[in-house]
């Protein structure tokens, strides 16, 4: 598994000023057990793998779902889209690209792209949005919680 890190500077669309990004990439092998008789990669795995890039970018970015639910918060997907483009087949190796957009808002927002890593062809494109609950109560948290303060101004610099 390959990783890279990578900070950018990208226009929101909502209001056209600067907003960080965080990119991470890793690398996989499509295993037989993702493949349907034909060979072909069921469309269900693909939101598995936009997972494995959320699971891979907490990793490396130290936001892993185990350092939020320490935290006494949990992070629900409350809207996840998939764009196909091409088919992946047992055995291909694929890049995926996680990227976390920085949000005013009480959310997580991240898009993903997924790679042939052999090609470089696009595979899949797609976007996820998670908000933060109080894990006891699963009460809607409407602000921004601490712990994900102090990990914006750790990784983005940003003023809150």
């Amino acid at each position: 598994m390959e990783t890279r890190i990578q900070t950018n500077l990208l226009p929101s669309r909502q209001t056209g000023t600067l907003r960080k990004t965080l990119s991470h990439t890793t690398e996989q092998v499509v295993k037989f057990s993702e493949a349907d008789p034909l060979g072909i990669v069921w469309h269900g795995h693909f939101i598995r793998y936009f997972e494995d890039g959320r699971e891979a970018f907490g990793e490396a970015f130290g936001i892993r779902y185990l350092d939020l639910y320490r935290q006494n918060i949990v992070v629900p997907i409350v809207k996840i889209n998939c764009e196909y483009k091409r088919i992946l087949r047992y055995g291909h190796r694929i890049r995926l690209e996680t990227t976390y957009h920085d949000s005013p808002a009480a959310k997580m927002l991240f898009n993903y792209t997924i790679y042939d890593a052999v090609t470089n062809e696009q595979v899949a494109t797609g976007n996820s949005v998670q908000v933060f609950m109080q894990k006891e109560n699963m009460e809607l948290m409407l602000t921004i919680p601490p712990f994900m303060q102090e990990w914006k101004q750790k990784w983005l610099q940003t003023d809150l």
